[in-house]
């Protein structure tokens, strides 16, 4: 795994933190996070879509981001475990694996190069 899908992966740990955030937030601190999640999480999101393919970034980003947050939300604000949802998160996660297995690591040559 190259520098540049570890950016994804980063991406979408910020990403869970801002949606979150989204719901969650009723001060100026936690606002702040948000933001600055948002920030953090788009920037290394961009940096990575440079140099890989940007859709299949995007769908690993957002697909990570999906299942990090509803995760996050049955372990810490108690959302309703059901057997469905975990299925639909399990057939994302083979969705979003398959779609990087299946990716090339080069990085494309760019006009930066």
């Amino acid at each position: 795994m190259n520098a540049n899908w570890i950016k994804v992966f980063v991406a979408a740990f910020f990403e869970v933190f801002w949606v979150i955030g989204l719901k969650h937030a009723d001060d100026f601190w936690t606002w702040a996070g948000t933001v600055i999640s948002i920030i953090i999480s788009f920037y290394v999101m961009i940096m990575a879509g440079r140099k890989l393919p940007v859709g299949t970034v995007y769908a690993v980003f957002v697909g990570l981001g999906t299942t990090g947050t509803v995760i996050a939300e049955i372990l810490f604000f108690g959302e309703p475990v059901k057997i469905s949802k975990i299925l639909m998160i399990l057939l994302l996660l083979a969705g979003v694996i398959g779609l990087k297995l299946v990716t090339d690591d080069k990085d494309k040559e760019g006009a930066e190069s």
